[in-house]
């Protein structure tokens, strides 16, 4: 059954990718003003979505791997990349209005402005296979912790952590319900 080559794989990409692309309009994540209301804290949709998505993948790759059928791979924890990235992604993300999948998804049903920030994502790539060799030297190799995981610093096991963070996403769901936060 595994793995999956070829064809096969080329297409299982295009079909879960519609998949995926679906999924996330019927979540209502390709609504520009979904998204910024995620950061003027008036529509957890997008929180909603992502918890959900994290849980759920999770449990995918945790089944996955008790199959046999994948290994986890970790990678360096670099922090101040990890930070460095995370503040570009989130500024990007308030000024274009999507994230990268979202964004995709909003060109595939004919949202033409998100094209615009689809050419930034673009251009910012190249910027970065450009630089490379300075942000590897200069970012890559500072606060560089290795391949840790959250199990193993913690010592809780993959599924113990996994079962907290789906509690901590109901709790955060059902105490945004109940707030009346939300306003639509």
């Amino acid at each position: 059954m595994f793995p999956i080559t070829g064809n096969a794989a080329l297409i299982l990409a295009v079909v879960f990718g519609a998949a995926f692309g679906w999924l996330l309009h019927r979540g209502r994540v390709l609504d520009y003003n979904v998204i910024i209301n995620q950061f003027r804290f008036r529509d957890f949709t997008v929180l909603k979505v992502m918890f959900t998505a994290i849980v759920v993948g999770g449990i995918g790759v945790l089944a996955l791997v008790h199959l046999g059928a994948a290994k986890f791979h970790v990678r360096d924890a670099n922090m101040l990349a990890t930070i460095i990235g995370a503040a570009i992604f989130g500024v990007g993300m308030v000024l274009y209005g999507y994230c990268p999948g979202t964004g995709v998804a909003a060109i595939a049903t004919g949202k033409l402005h998100a094209l615009v920030g689809a050419v930034g994502m673009i251009f910012g790539a190249m910027l970065y296979a450009a630089s490379f060799a300075w942000v590897n030297s200069h970012i890559l190799s500072v606060w560089k912790l290795g391949k840790v995981t959250l199990a193993g610093i913690s010592g809780l096991p993959h599924a113990v952590l996994l079962g907290l963070l789906a509690a901590a996403a109901i709790a955060l769901f059902v105490t945004v319900e109940r707030s009346g936060v939300e306003r639509r």
